[in-house]
């Protein structure tokens, strides 16, 4: 008894059915959605990153700026004795 594809009926009865191959496929979705995740994630954090590298330049550079008012106020107090 042989099954002919073209006479009809459902195309699973015919095909054998690699559980392998589905699992494969199925990890490797699961692995491409994790990357992507990780992907994203990984930008949220060098975003925050960017954020707090801008802050604290701009504290060094409001330390300096007190630094340096400091050391005029005190060369302008000097000169005027």
């Amino acid at each position: 008894m042989t099954a002919r594809r073209g006479e009809g009926g459902s195309r699973f009865v015919y095909d054998s059915f690699d559980a392998a191959a589905a699992r494969i496929e199925a990890n490797e979705r699961v692995a491409d959605e994790r990357w992507q995740a990780l992907e994203y994630r990984l930008g949220l954090i060098e975003a925050t990153l960017e954020r707090l590298e801008k802050r604290i330049w701009v504290g060094v550079y409001g330390v300096a700026a007190f630094l340096l008012a400091q050391m005029a106020e005190t060369v302008i107090q000097a000169a005027m004795r």
